[in-house]
């Protein structure tokens, strides 16, 4: 375990007997280059820190002279007076209800499917059967249970189906 040998070489690196002196020289130079360069930053650091406490002292303290025309030379009131008066009868908004006869619609109706009830019960379409009537590819979106959208793959599409 002990290795004589093996510890000897270990204290003469230890004691640098083996190192050349170029490379100890270089070795010391770069050592205190890196100390100087860490006392320079600690140096800069505390300077910088002690600038900052000085900059935030002097602001607290400082306070700008005030001129006898600024807000404080007027009297500070204690209330705001608020007149009001009722709204005049023209200026208020009522609602009626229009006729039948004058609701205008901005879109073509189209395909008005008028039932009667005639004690026949109507049958209704499953998804598949839904799709087959559709020429153009398309696909059923679910919302909910009771919820569905027919949804094209391209507007065109729609806007051929819707046309027609």
């Amino acid at each position: 375990m002990n290795d004589p040998v093996r510890n000897e070489r270990l204290l003469a690196d230890v004691l640098s007997e083996g190192i050349s002196a170029e490379f100890r020289e270089g070795m010391l130079s770069e050592t205190l280059r890196l100390a100087r360069r860490r006392r320079r930053f600690r140096q800069v650091r505390n300077a910088a820190s002690a600038l900052a406490l000085l900059a935030a002292l002097g602001l607290l303290v400082w306070q700008p002279v005030r001129s006898g025309r600024g807000p404080s030379a007027l009297p500070a009131r204690r209330y705001a007076l608020v007149g009001t008066q009722p709204l005049p009868q023209a200026a208020w908004v009522r609602t009626k209800r229009f006729p039948a006869s004058s609701i205008l619609a901005s879109v073509r109706i189209q395909n008005v499917v008028v039932t009667a009830s005639a004690g026949v019960r109507v049958r209704e379409l499953n998804d598949d059967e839904l799709l087959a009537l559709v020429p153009k590819p398309a696909a059923l979106v679910r919302f909910g249970p009771h919820t569905a959208e027919l949804v094209f793959v391209s507007a065109e599409d729609r806007e051929e189906l819707l046309r027609n």
